[in-house]
């Protein structure tokens, strides 16, 4: 096995997900902020870490980051005029009629939508957006793509939950009950090492799932063989996903 291999690349918890998982671009959230006219609240629900409510700070006078698990929370780094609350998308703690921007980023494939979608008409104001936000499966260089694929569809595919099907076709084939508009192309671009990536990887449902179903050696297999692939563990190489969005106004 190779040294430059992590050994607890699948660990999956809260602070791992802080770590690893993709940080969005600003040029995300200056769309959003663009597209209200007003800016004293943003509420971003289903909020994990806290990786989209940080940069929507710079915008709203007011953010609130919603999540259900409470150890998501305790790994969200604070920001000025952020507030963090535990809580589920189907019981927003917000006061009615007060939020001008609602996002929900790479988590509205687990929630209930009809009764999400009731709570948004109670808290949003008038002409309020509201964004579903997901980014596509990574992209790697070339040389790492095949093999890539491969572990992700093949390898894990029967331990994706069905909900990802959601996230894969960029929530074409959900429920939206709002007046869309279009968005410009955006994508996250991260120059990783070697255990930035397997990291990242370890933060994915389908590994936490292979791993409790004794997959530890399919998952080490691969990081071994990534690893004999990448080269020098130090060395940084692009990944790539495109960012997918479902907004509207109500």
């Amino acid at each position: 096995m190779s040294t430059a291999t992590p050994t607890n690349w699948f660990d999956a918890g809260g602070s791992a997900y802080a770590a690893h998982r993709p940080d969005y671009p600003p040029a995300l959230a200056d769309f959003l902020a663009r597209a209200c006219s007003t800016h004293a609240l943003a509420v971003d629900v289903g909020c994990g870490t806290g990786q989209l409510t940080r940069l929507l700070a710079r915008h709203f006078n007011s953010v609130v980051g919603l999540d259900s698990s409470a150890d998501q929370l305790h790994n969200a780094a604070p920001a000025a005029g952020v507030s963090y609350q535990q809580a589920s998308a189907e019981h927003l703690p917000v006061a009615p009629g007060s939020a001008n921007l609602i996002t929900v980023a790479q988590a509205a494939h687990w929630f209930d939508l009809p009764a999400f979608y009731a709570q948004v008409h109670q808290v949003a104001a008038p002409g309020a957006v509201i964004a579903l936000i997901s980014y596509a499966t990574p992209q790697m260089e070339p040389d790492l793509q095949p093999r890539f694929a491969r572990f992700y569809a093949d390898a894990l595919g029967a331990y994706w939950p069905a909900e990802r099907r959601q996230v894969d076709s960029g929530y074409a084939e959900l429920e939206f009950p709002f007046a869309e508009f279009d968005y410009p192309p955006l994508a996250i671009e991260r120059n990783w090492t070697l255990a930035d990536t397997l990291g990242y990887f370890g933060t994915w449902s389908a590994v936490r799932r292979a791993r409790e179903a004794g997959q530890q050696p399919m998952l080490q297999a691969y990081a071994e063989a990534l690893a004999a692939q990448w080269g020098d563990p130090q060395r940084r190489r692009a990944i790539f996903w495109p960012i997918n969005m479902r907004i509207g106004r109500l």
